[in-house]
C-alpha cells in the first residue's frame, strides 16, 4: 500500500490486485465498475496521523477484499461533511479539494485535501505514478 501524505490530509493506494468487478451505488441506481490487476484504488483521508492511516487501510480493505460497494451520497445529503474518508478507483484518479465529499460517480475524480489539489494517480505496471506535485512524502507499507 502507497500513503501518501500532507499537512492535513493522508492519501491511500493499493492495486486491484486481480480482474474484478466493483459496484458503484449512486442516488440513480448501482453501476458495476470493471478494474484490471493493474488498477488503482484510491482513498483519500481527511485528517493525518497513525489513526487516519489505519482507517484508509481498512477502508481499501473493506472495498478489495470484502467487495463492499463504492457510496456516492446526493449532492445535499448531510452526511458529506462527516465523511473521514472516499474512494475513487480506475487508471487514473485526480484529486480536486473542489467537490463535495462523497457525491461524486465519476471514478476519475476524487476529493481531496488542498495540499493535493490536481495531484494524478496513474496506474502503471507494477506501480503506481504521481503527477502534479512537486514535492511529497510518502511510504510503502504492507497492506494484508
Amino acid at each position: 500500500m502507497l500513503i501518501v501524505r500532507g499537512n492535513s490530509g493522508t492519501i491511500g493506494v493499493v492495486k486491484a490486485g486481480i480482474g474484478r468487478q466493483f459496484f458503484v451505488d449512486t442516488p440513480r441506481g448501482e453501476y458495476v465498475l470493471a478494474l484490471g490487476p493493474e488498477d488503482i484504488l484510491v482513498a483519500s483521508g481527511f485528517g493525518t496521523g497513525d489513526r487516519i492511516q489505519k482507517g484508509l487501510k481498512c477502508v481499501l480493505y473493506m472495498i478489495r477484499e470484502l467487495n463492499s460497494p463504492l457510496i456516492v451520497l446526493p449532492t445535499d445529503h448531510p452526511a458529506s461533511a462527516r465523511l473521514k474518508f472516499v474512494v475513487s478507483a480506475g487508471k487514473r484518479v485526480v484529486i480536486s479539494c473542489n467537490i463535495k465529499p462523497g457525491t461524486h460517480p465519476e471514478q476519475h475524480l476524487l476529493c481531496g485535501m488542498p495540499e493535493f489539489e490536481g495531484m494524478e494517480l496513474h496506474a502503471v505496471a507494477g506501480g503506481v505514478e504521481l503527477t502534479g506535485l512537486e514535492t511529497v512524502d510518502f511510504e510503502h507499507i504492507s497492506f494484508i
